[in-house]
């Protein structure tokens, strides 16, 4: 098993627009397995590779017992739109309601390069748009009104989650005389 760590709000890969998968080989297969390894441990309904720090069009999705993926993904999103709770395992135990058209049809590839068509409706649609939208570098709460949106920000500045400082790296006592080890 592959679970790798998830990249929290404020991480700037996470507005970062991903960039076209080219290249269908074993290194995208080893992607596509740590996307859906990390996201059923998490768990989450999906999981796109900006999320683990990689900068390319993929994401992993699973949603009423159908686990898939997804890359270089385009939209097709039908007019009706609805809003419900959405989270983001980026946005760890946070939920907001977030309006999202009913329906998708994305088409895209698979791993191996083939093409395929998913189509969806309510929650699948809304994880499809979801990932979608972190591989275009946009978190969920830039869908809602600007009144909810900054009552969202509230709340993840009070997330204990929020703010917490990067690592710290301890420098060895011993001299290395200039010289990596």
């Amino acid at each position: 098993m592959a679970v790798k760590p998830i990249r929290i709000f404020g991480d700037p890969v996470l507005r970062t627009p991903a960039e076209p998968v080219r290249d269908f080989d074993k290194e995208l297969r080893l992607l596509v397995k740590d996307l859906t390894d990390t996201m059923i441990d998490a768990p989450g309904a999906g999981l796109a590779a900006p999320q683990l720090g990689v900068g390319l069009r993929v994401f992993t999705y699973y949603v009423d017992d159908r686990l898939g993926h997804v890359v270089n993904p385009t939209l097709d999103l039908t007019e009706e739109q609805e809003t419900g709770d959405e989270g983001c395992l980026s946005l760890p135990g946070l939920a907001f309601p977030t309006p999202r058209s009913v329906g998708v049809v994305a088409k895209g590839f698979n791993m191996h390069g083939e093409p395929i068509t998913l189509e969806g409706t309510h929650l699948l649609a809304r994880c499809v748009q979801h990932e979608t939208d972190h591989l275009d570098g946009i978190i969920f709460i830039d869908r809602m009104d600007p009144e909810q949106r900054k009552a969202a920000m509230k709340a993840i500045r009070e997330a204990e989650w929020f703010g917490d400082p990067a690592p710290v790296v301890k420098e060895s006592p011993h001299r290395t005389f200039g010289k990596a080890i």
